[in-house]
């Protein structure tokens, strides 16, 4: 009997759930054997799957609902799961007590003694507790929203998976008004990193994402103050996406980008200290902190951090000026590129980054981009060394395969075209 491509995603599909429900039980040894042998297997599995994504056409539409049906479950074996060595998610809950209870979170430092009664059991043990808060204005009104429901990592992890849930909608509906194949939703909901990331760390990424998304599809419907404002907020959660500015220039009104501005500036109004734009921890974390930054390391050695903080913004919004000068179509990969390479020369580059990428890799042309979300996995391994009391560090052995396999990917994609182009020349000179 010879097997199906839909046969071959469903048994892809069964061996994803296997692997990442072992890995969920094992969230708490993340980076050991017990955890990191079936994650790769994960990410294997992945890659097969996007293989078959590639080869077919299309899918019947039991396929796309069964695959979906598969990543909730996994994503269920994590959300029921505690939050594990990654402990961003406590200062979430932090920031969002704080502020229903009258304080400013960027002024506020948890490790105060005079506010040591304001602690719970969930927020003694966040990190950095000696700096302020670093998350923009938007993250900080949603941690509140959040926690004015419940107060719980479990109440975050819960909204974050919630946000995860409404980006496979937008991108359904996406998929359909551009007319490609609505099994490519698998490849954003089937990525391991969602699982990990978001319903068993729970990170306040994915709701940027969403907004990012929101923005993008709006940009293709032409609601242009929809997708200005979505735009400001998905800025407002996460930085990262100020370098797709330039896409939207003349694709949204001067007045859409207007009300955009006056609501990101207002959303910073609740936390203003003497009339000043409060920024928290965010000078201390491009000065101190440092994770898996090859590259801002490196220039690092030659020009300040700040310098080189603000050369990984300006290569976002070249490499967008660029795509938006090469085509008029919204475009995925226009989306993905710039980011891509602003996170490249960051100072921090967790693997919870990438999600901002997820939504925009369906092509070729981001292949090395999707590769990339699946070499940084073995980075994990650095919260095994922080348990045995190892440095805080990316090993050297990691650091080459995590940017080693992207730049073997780029460079077979490369040479592909460039073998494409010279036989098509070559039959074009035949013609003649």
């Amino acid at each position: 009997m010879k097997l199906t491509p839909s046969h071959r995603l469903y048994g892809l599909g069964a061996i994803l759930l296997v692997a990442l429900t072992i890995c969920s039980h094992n969230f708490s040894r993340r980076g050991e054997p017990s955890f990191f042998i079936p994650l790769a297997v994960a990410g294997a599995v992945y890659l097969l799957a996007i293989r078959e994504l590639f080869s077919t056409p299309e899918f019947p539409k039991r396929v796309i609902v069964l695959g979906l049906a598969l990543s909730v479950l996994w994503h269920f074996q994590f959300l029921r799961m505690p939050p594990g060595l990654d402990d961003d998610i406590h200062r979430y809950v932090w920031d969002g007590r704080v502020q229903r209870l009258g304080y400013n979170p960027y002024i506020v430092l948890p490790s105060d003694p005079a506010l040591a009664g304001l602690h719970t059991s969930e927020t003694r043990t966040l990190n950095n507790p000696e700096v302020p808060s670093p998350y923009p204005a938007g993250a900080q009104l949603f941690f509140r929203a959040v926690t004015s429901i419940q107060e719980s990592t479990f109440a975050l992890k819960l909204a974050f998976v919630l946000c995860d849930l409404a980006i496979v909608f937008v991108l359904l509906d996406y998929l359909r008004r551009t007319r490609q194949g609505e099994h490519w939703v698998l490849a954003y909901a089937w990525h391991p990193l969602l699982a990990i990331e978001v319903a068993g760390s729970g990170h306040v990424d994915i709701a940027g994402v969403l907004l990012l998304l929101v923005s993008a599809v709006s940009l293709l419907r032409r609601w242009r103050a929809v997708a200005a404002l979505s735009f400001g907020l998905a800025v407002a959660v996460k930085f990262l996406p100020i370098v797709l500015l330039p896409l939207y220039w003349k694709r949204v009104r001067i007045r859409d980008a207007a009300l955009a501005a006056i609501v990101l500036g207002l959303l910073y109004v609740p936390f203003l200290n003497h009339g000043r734009i409060p920024i928290g921890s965010l000078g201390t974390y491009v000065q101190r902190f440092r994770f898996n930054d090859p590259v801002f390391a490196t220039l690092e050695r030659v020009t300040p951090p700040q310098v080189v903080a603000g050369l990984a913004v300006l290569i976002g919004f070249l490499i967008a000026i660029w795509m938006r000068r090469k085509s008029a179509e919204v475009s995925p990969d226009a989306f993905a590129w710039p980011m891509a390479a602003s996170l490249l020369c960051a100072p921090v580059i967790y693997p919870w980054y990438l999600l901002w990428l997820l939504p925009f890799l369906r092509s070729t042309s981001t292949m090395p981009i999707m590769i990339w979300t699946l070499s940084i996995l073995p980075t994990y391994y650095v919260w095994h060394l922080r348990t045995v009391g190892r440095p805080w560090l990316v090993p050297d052995w990691i650091v080459i395969l995590e940017y080693g396999s992207v730049a073997v990917a780029a460079a077979i994609i490369a040479l592909r075209r460039i073998t494409r182009s010279a036989a098509l020349q070559c039959s074009a000179d035949q013609v003649e």
